[in-house]
């Protein structure tokens, strides 16, 4: 078996079942944690929609931070629309995701994917330095911070290379990829990222909190 066999068959089938294996492990020990009794009276009904409400206005910044937080916000938004671009609209991607879904949509052009490629890339760029360099995100980034980033950008800045090849063979270059997005795959539930299926979760929860509790969301 070579690397791209491996790559291919093997790493990307135990990534999947980590994946999924992981995703359902975190959301059982989310649903089983033991809610701490509340014998406050509820100043409002919470349900569903006190959920929704803050699903939707915690989406953006509160009036009073929006200077300040500006910047990280956009290249956040500008980074979070790419993977979903690069990930979700690129035509080996959706062929890849029709071998198991059955289904398959429309995709957008290879050069206007490398674009969003790079966009997302620099916006992550930026947002590691804007890390680095402030004192307070410096002092609360622990390793899980920078890993995180790290096995996000790599399966980006390896399928950038794939065309480029640089002298390299197609073959080695996309066993590598592959390998790459193996790694998020297997990251993905267990550390930070794992907000990329929780996030309405958590929300939700804290949405429900301050509802009955009369909190403005």
């Amino acid at each position: 078996m070579d690397l791209l066999e491996f790559a291919r068959g093997p790493a990307l089938q135990v990534a999947a079942y980590i994946l999924v294996a992981g995703s359902i492990w975190r959301f059982v020990g989310i649903l089983m944690l033991k809610e701490k009794v509340d014998h406050s009276e509820p100043r409002k009904r919470a349900g569903l929609m006190s959920a929704l409400k803050v699903i939707y206005t915690r989406s953006f910044t509160a009036q009073p931070f929006k200077a300040a937080t500006l910047y990280a916000k956009m290249m956040g938004y500008f980074m979070h629309v790419g993977l979903f671009a690069v990930v979700f609209l690129f035509v080996p991607h959706i062929v890849f995701f029709e071998g198991f879904l059955g289904f398959d949509w429309p995709g957008l052009p290879n050069s206007v994917i490398y674009v969003f490629g790079v966009a997302t890339i620099a916006s992550g760029v930026a947002l590691l330095i804007r890390r680095l360099t402030s004192p307070v995100l410096r002092l609360i980034s622990n390793f899980d911070d920078y890993f995180s980033w790290f096995v996000t950008m790599l399966p980006l800045f390896t399928g950038l290379l794939i065309p480029v090849r640089l002298g390299v063979r197609y073959e080695t270059l996309l066993a590598i990829h592959l390998l790459s997005v193996a790694v998020l795959m297997i990251w993905l539930p267990l550390g930070k990222l794992g907000h990329t299926f929780l996030v309405f979760l958590t929300r939700g929860t804290t949405g429900i909190a301050f509802e009955r509790r009369g909190a403005k969301t």
